[in-house]
């Protein structure tokens, strides 16, 4: 297809042929997410499976990629399925409007994916997806805290066990510890330890996406595009890396 000359270019037909083969399933598609899935088919993965229960919120504008002032109210895993097959309308895209979480769990039969990608901003459900998906021989990677961040200078890419100064990484950490229930194997996952605190005179609009997940009350913090944008590219690139075999790059 022409729209991937560059990435033929860059990767080769053998790779690019990989990536369009390859089936990949993103849960959350919000700050963080949604970047994400752009980038993947932008880079060619031919078959993406979006997963999200919330709907395009006006304070989502400020970082989300498919929220606009035209989108508000509607489903944002069909709105950004419509987006995303704008930009290749061979991909196959299946959106998912559901949550994911204990109750749903078992709907997701996630060892038919190459990767799983986890950008789920509820703890529990955050949880419960790493332990489901480090127990399948997918590739799976995992976006920490985004919010609260400037400097994207302190974004890094690291083991689970490794993350530093991030807080919800350590509250996964105790909440495995206290279940006694632990990933399966490690993984990767984006992070940045740079911690800033909400502005304490600015409040939550009721028309905010505080919202609810599965029932479960959501706090709401400052956030920033060119921070969640660069979490979403640089887990799209980690799955990008995977899916591309060493003989079909083009290394020096």
């Amino acid at each position: 297809m022409e729209i991937f000359t560059r990435s033929r270019l860059l990767l080769g037909a053998p790779a690019l042929e990989q990536l369009q083969n390859a089936r990949v399933i993103l849960f959350g598609v919000g700050g963080v997410g949604s970047w994400c899935a752009e980038a993947l088919i932008r880079n060619g993965v031919g078959h993406l499976t979006i997963v999200d229960n919330d709907n395009v919120a006006p304070s989502n504008i400020n970082r989300q990629l498919m929220a606009t002032t035209k989108t508000v109210g509607q489903s944002k895993v069909a709105v950004l399925r419509q987006r995303l097959l704008d930009i290749n309308p061979q991909a196959d895209i299946v959106a998912r409007h559901e949550c994911f979480c204990q109750q749903t769990a078992a709907d997701f039969p996630l060892d038919g994916y190459d990767a799983i990608i986890d950008a789920i901003d509820s703890l529990a459900d955050k949880a419960l997806l790493i332990g489901m998906a480090t127990r399948t021989k997918a590739f799976f990677v995992s976006s920490m805290g985004a919010a609260l961040k400037m400097d994207p200078g302190h974004i890094q890419v690291a083991e689970f066990w490794k993350v530093k100064g991030c807080p919800l990484a350590r509250a996964l950490r105790q909440r495995f510890k206290k279940e006694k229930a632990f990933p399966a194997r490690k993984f990767q996952c984006v992070f940045s330890d740079e911690l800033l605190k909400n502005k304490p005179e600015e409040v939550v609009p009721p028309s905010s996406d505080a919202g609810t997940a599965a029932g479960r009350q959501k706090p709401a913090n400052g956030s920033l595009v060119h921070i969640t944008g660069i979490f979403g590219f640089t887990l799209a690139a980690l799955v990008t890396e995977h899916l591309v075999t060493p003989s079909a790059k083009n290394l020096p």
